[in-house]
């Protein structure tokens, strides 16, 4: 976009309505609310008793927008997008919405910040999302009740690493907020055992530059974990090729029988013969080769394969040693079987890994980031995915995340699993597909029981309770024996007569 502002570039005209309507829709909703709060509000007379239920939990997909009119409603800031990583929270009192927050990112610059955490900038640079920003924090207007807003932070506080963790796979340590002194002092922070460490210079963020707005404000921050600095300040530890694949790749068999060219060659070629200028080994080859240097597109395989010697392209089954445009990627990848290529090569890691019995495979569903095109809805994938190693073995493309179900038979139509420990979580948990891995593909299965098989699950907590307490009866009674029974002798030792020592 900034490209597109500057003039080098011009971008065709999005695919989908921006989000001027969507903000209208927040503005309207917002002006609708009452500033005196809802009929059924219960006055704070009326509720003074310590024990009264409070719940502070991540909203909603669709009550997102309900969240964002009150926000633009009731806090002197209004509503705004926030940065980054980030999630809106909501509390409630007895039922009875509360107050709301947001998280986001933490600032990028923030001196009295830095200082009390101790890192350097390159400690900062590869740490900083894991310090976050308390962004709003709204208690809404008719609520008058004493030590309320330091409860729901505190709440909020107890839960916010583990739901960042869920969301993001990373937890965050440290929080940080800013307060402006002309109109807060910051009281329920403080009661909270938020830290002040100083105030800003008066400078905020305006897009890439920052403008100074003469309004200095409070810098406060609380440890989300005892050890934060030392988790903040450590040297950051660049993950290695192994640790993701256990797989040698000089060891692989890339030419010859059985290697991965084979493979490639077996791909069926839809596209008409006239004007074919590089194979499907050598496309398919050059495609994989640039996934496994960081390319995610067809752009930044044909940035890659341009950076190729000719030499080297040779080796990947180019003929005239020529790098691939990006029209030939997409064109090539519009017309082939993916699915075909996909259980050829999944056959083929599976080869390289070798399915052994006992050892294990994992299904799992995962949405496809960035498969989404325009109004069509991202991609959702089954996979069937090696312990130990993460290799992708088959994946099939699935409807919706209800549908794994009925694609798991087609996901293992091709694997041979006999021995193979399968797992699967709550979802996968049903009796035809255990039959199946059991009976048609002679494997095991180790499935999660909830709430989803409530029967299944209340017959294994009888199962286990009831062995716990037939262990307790057996313990009770083995202490209740005689000290010279309490090993009783052998058959052996009773044919030999009574024991003397």
């Amino acid at each position: 976009m900034r490209l597109e502002v500057a003039g080098f570039v011009r971008l065709p005209a999005p695919r989908r309505s921006q989000g001027r309507p969507h903000l209208e829709a927040i503005e309207t909703a917002a002006a609708a609310l009452n500033p005196e709060g809802p009929s059924t509000a219960v006055s704070a007379t009326e509720r003074r008793g310590s024990g009264s239920s409070l719940v502070v939990r991540p909203i909603h997909a669709q009550e997102a927008q309900g969240w964002r009119a009150h926000m633009e409603r009731f806090h002197y800031l209004g509503d705004a997008a926030l940065v980054g990583e980030s999630l809106r929270y909501a509390a409630y009192l007895d039922g009875e919405l509360v107050a709301l927050l947001s998280w986001g990112a933490a600032s990028l610059r923030n001196g009295p910040r830095d200082r009390y955490v101790g890192w350097d900038e390159r400690a900062k640079m590869e740490k900083l999302d894991h310090v976050v920003n308390n962004q709003r924090f709204l208690m809404l207007p008719w609520i008058r009740r004493p030590h309320l807003a330091s409860r729901v932070l505190a709440a909020n506080l107890r839960r916010l690493s583990r739901d960042w963790e869920s969301v993001y796979g990373h937890r965050v340590v440290l929080a940080e907020t800013f307060v402006d002194t002309s109109r807060f002092r910051g009281t329920c922070y403080r009661a909270s055992n938020w830290v002040c460490v100083g105030e800003t210079k008066g400078w905020s963020k305006n897009g890439s530059t920052y403008r100074f707005n003469g309004q200095p404000k409070a810098i406060w921050l609380y440890p989300l974990h005892r050890d934060f600095r030392q988790q903040l300040c450590a040297a950051y530890k660049r993950p290695r090729r192994g640790d993701f694949v256990n797989i040698d790749v000089e060891k692989l068999p890339i030419d010859g029988q059985g290697g991965l060219f084979e493979i490639l060659r077996g791909v069926p070629d839809p596209r008409k013969l006239r004007g074919i200028r590089h194979g499907i080994q050598s496309l398919l080859a050059t495609c994989i080769c640039a996934v496994l240097a960081g390319a995610r597109s067809f752009v930044s395989m044909a940035e890659w394969a341009g950076e190729q010697s000719r030499e080297t392209l040779k080796r990947l089954g180019s003929k005239r040693g020529r790098a691939p445009s990006e029209r030939t990627y997409r064109r090539m990848f519009d017309s082939i079987d993916v699915e075909d290529l996909d259980r050829r090569t999944g056959g083929w890691i599976a080869e390289q890994q070798r399915l052994q019995p006992g050892s294990g495979l994992a299904m799992d569903g995962k949405t496809v980031r960035g498969s989404g095109d325009g109004e069509k809805p991202a991609i959702h994938l089954l996979s069937a995915i090696m312990h130990g190693s993460s290799a992708v073995v088959a994946q099939v493309a699935v409807e919706s995340k209800t549908n794994e179900i009925t694609k798991v038979e087609p996901l293992l139509q091709n694997l041979e699993i006999q021995g193979v420990v399968v797992t699967g979580d709550a979802l996968l948990t049903q009796r035809e597909i255990a039959r199946h891995i059991v009976e048609d593909k002679h494997a095991d299965y180790v499935f999660t029981a909830k709430d989803n098989q409530s029967t299944l699950r209340k017959n294994i907590k009888e199962l286990f309770d009831g062995k716990e307490e037939e262990q307790k009866r057996r313990q009770q009674a083995r202490n209740e024996l005689p000290e010279t029974e309490a090993f009783p002798p052998s058959a052996q030792d009773r044919r030999k007569g009574p024991r003397t020592d």
